[in-house]
């Protein structure tokens, strides 16, 4: 995941995975990624539709969001849960 990221996002983003799939108890179905990109975003919608699709088809289909975290994009409480409770990759 984090070589798809970094094929799409470019050298310098992290990610982050968060949400259900980090608590092995929990059945949650889909993966939750956060890229955290240091420079602003021209097209944060490719981004967040070329991630989910290709870390999809490398997991056989299993559903995946993606939160992305720029300077020039809405910080939105999320992005302070995925840091906080999220396993950087």
């Amino acid at each position: 995941m984090r070589q798809l990221a970094l094929q799409i996002a470019g050298n310098q983003a992290r990610v982050w995975v968060f949400g259900s799939r980090l608590n092995e108890s929990a059945l949650g179905g889909d993966l939750d990624l956060m890229l955290e990109l240091p420079e602003p975003v021209d097209n944060p919608v490719l981004i967040a539709t070329k991630m989910p699709a290709q870390v999809s088809r490398v997991m056989s289909g299993r559903k995946v969001d993606v939160l992305l975290n720029a300077p020039n994009l809405m910080h939105l409480p999320i992005h302070d849960i995925a840091i906080k409770e999220g396993i950087m990759l």
